[in-house]
């Protein structure tokens, strides 16, 4: 079979595309003809070594997967050859990753791709869209009628968190960079978007919410504390998803004396059941059309390295090249 792989971490040149022997399941395992793929900045950290983990040789790399099911392993009742599938939790933690024809994964972190639901879609809402659900709603328990704003709401994890937000009926301020981020963000469903590149952010937010927003999603890798806590309203909770090497002033004074909260969390910390119950409420909310994969683009998964590179720019290097997700197909 095909694979993008690496031999050891490196930059994005190391990966290579070639020939790897096919996997074959062991119990508990599914065989998945893979369809799509999509990029995450975690599958950069790792391959660049930036994110240190006991990795195979050769190691295929990706999280995310959509296909259908080739063959299943013994003690496997749930899913059936032809099913079609996603999911996501691969490539971490000595486990191999899913940029390949062909994957086997546990079947505690597969998911049935609902009918009318298109691979690329369901690949490109994997790891982001059971992110944005940790977040939202086992973490800062965001409630209808709440205010929420999302600090990057055209990115892969941001546009995610903006749709669900509508979804569990909050007010949604997005802020984005540039008028096209900024149209994508209302297309989502936000209900105000604010670019940042040419307005008053603070100013825009404080007209949208006078006793301040409910919910604070950061999905920068480095933290304005000072800036965003007096945007927050008494009881409001602050989210943060990135920023490894981050290290903020925090105003701790105007912080407590609000009852404020501050939630930093990593979705690889929770368990399959807890990631579960999040892919439920995604798979409902994908075959009723309220939830849209947020694609970037898509391509051939032969050039791993590029969209790779790609990524890293933008995560790493702020190009601004991109918003949304990155799609490969074998």
């Amino acid at each position: 079979m095909k694979a993008a792989y690496i031999e050891q971490p490196g930059p994005p040149e190391s990966i290579r595309y070639a020939d790897l022997p096919a996997p074959q399941p062991q119990p508990g395992e599914v065989l998945v003809r893979v369809k799509a793929v999509a990029v995450n900045p975690i599958d950069t950290y790792i391959r660049a070594g930036v994110v240190a983990m006991n990795l195979p040789k050769p190691f295929i790399l990706g999280c995310d997967v959509a296909g259908v099911v080739e063959l299943v392993g013994a003690d496997v009742a749930q899913f059936k050859p032809g099913d079609r599938v996603w999911g996501s939790n691969q490539g971490l933690f000595g486990r191999q990753g899913t940029f390949a024809e062909l994957a086997c994964v546990d079947a505690q972190w597969l998911y049935k791709t609902p009918d009318g639901v298109s691979d690329e879609t369901a690949a490109a809402t994997a790891l982001v869209g059971i992110t944005a659900h940790l977040g939202l709603f086992r973490r800062a328990r965001v409630q209808s009628g709440e205010t929420v704003l999302v600090n990057g709401g055209a990115g892969g994890v941001g546009s995610v968190v903006v749709q669900m937000a509508k979804a569990a009926g909050a007010r949604v301020l997005a802020v984005a960079g540039g008028a096209a981020h900024v149209a994508k963000c209302l297309e989502l469903g936000a209900d105000a978007a604010v670019d940042y590149r040419s307005e008053d952010v603070a100013a825009r937010v404080k007209a949208f919410a006078p006793a301040g927003v409910n919910v604070l999603w950061e999905t920068r890798r480095e933290a304005d504390f000072e800036w965003a806590v007096p945007l927050l309203s008494p009881r409001g909770r602050m989210v943060l998803m990135a920023g490894r090497e981050a290290r903020p002033v925090f105003p701790v004074g105007p912080f407590y004396v609000k009852d404020c909260e501050l939630h930093g969390f990593a979705m690889f910390n929770y368990s399959a059941p807890e990631q579960r119950a999040c892919a439920e409420d995604i798979n409902r909310w994908l075959a009723a059309g309220t939830l849209r994969a947020n694609i970037d683009r898509v391509l051939p998964l032969a050039e791993a390295a590029a969209a790779h590179r790609l990524q890293e720019d933008n995560t790493l290097r702020k190009a601004g090249t991109l918003a949304g997700k990155i799609v490969l197909k074998p």
